[in-house]
């Protein structure tokens, strides 16, 4: 008995070398079924807490300095509150102030390809007068920056 030889024809050979993959989906579709890269996140801190943004790369609040004028007290303005973090990555240290209401801050700044944006505070309003500080957590979304 002789072999005989296989005419398979185009179609036939790439579904032949497909079936001896193991898997007749193409790279647009496997790209298609993976999850979209993360661009953006919440998170909620307190007065030293650190949060891991990425490998190697931390957040912490820092300080947060609340010179709001306090419940039962006369003032001559209504001061703000402030939170100072620091970014750590491979480039080292950044240090910057998120705030809404204080001259020269802002509730967004971007520092090395991320947008800090603060969306909270707890306690919204100011402690009494004699009232012991509170435990401060502030909420921020943290953004990739898109290239311009």
């Amino acid at each position: 008995m002789q072999a005989r030889p296989i005419c398979l024809g185009m179609a036939g050979l790439v579904l032949a070398i497909a079936a001896a993959c193991g898997s007749t989906r193409s790279t647009a579709e496997d790209a298609a079924s993976r999850p979209a890269p993360r661009t953006s996140a919440s998170y909620v801190l307190a007065q030293g807490e650190t949060v891991t943004l990425a490998p190697a790369v931390t957040l912490k609040l820092e300080r947060v300095n609340d010179s709001r004028c306090k419940k039962g007290a006369v003032c001559v303005w209504a001061g703000y509150i402030s939170y100072s973090f620091v970014l750590t990555d491979q480039q080292g240290h950044s240090s910057f102030v998120l705030a809404e209401d204080m001259p020269g801050a802002s509730k967004t700044v971007t520092r090395n390809g991320l947008t800090f944006t603060l969306l909270g505070m707890e306690p919204a309003e100011p402690p009494s007068l004699k009232a012991p500080a509170p435990d401060y957590r502030v909420s921020l979304r943290v953004n990739i920056s898109q290239p311009t």
